[in-house]
């Protein structure tokens, strides 16, 4: 009669669903201890709020506003042009496509005629969306990318 222990299939018959348990309490842990971020809490509230932002658009189309945007160096630049009068400042919303926690709003100061700038942070990788904003709220404008 052999001893158990020198048997090598008992525990490899045992290995594979221990596995399975073992991955699937990772999997529980995982989805308990993070959060995804693609989901609003306020999706209704948003919903609703569309309106306003297609509005907002419009008016930037009505005025010709156009705008470009740089970045690198450590800065954001953005050249505006239009039939509106120039703000003083701009607010740009960086909008990370999937996380929402990597979303920033910065304020642009011009520092000439249609060219705003400010300190851009060290972004984390993916893709960017650019939502410039008038100060007063009157107009917007989405750029994709960054």
């Amino acid at each position: 009669m052999k001893p158990w222990y020198r048997e090598p299939w008992p525990w490899i018959l045992m290995a594979a669903p221990a596995a399975a348990v073992f991955a699937g309490a990772v999997t529980v842990w995982l989805a308990v201890a993070t959060s995804d971020g693609l989901v609003a809490d306020d999706y209704y509230r948003r919903g609703l709020a569309i309106n306003q932002e297609i509005r907002r658009d419009q008016v930037a189309r009505d005025l010709g506003i156009a705008a470009s945007v740089e970045a690198g160096a450590g800065t954001l630049r953005v050249r505006l042009s239009g039939r509106a009068a120039p703000p003083e400042a701009l607010f740009a919303r960086l909008v990370h496509a999937t996380r929402a926690g990597y979303d920033l709003r910065l304020r642009l100061v011009r520092v000439r005629t249609g060219v705003y700038e400010t300190e851009l942070p060290e972004l984390p990788a993916g893709r960017w969306r650019v939502v410039l904003e008038d100060p007063r709220g009157e107009w917007r404008i989405v750029k994709e990318g960054l």
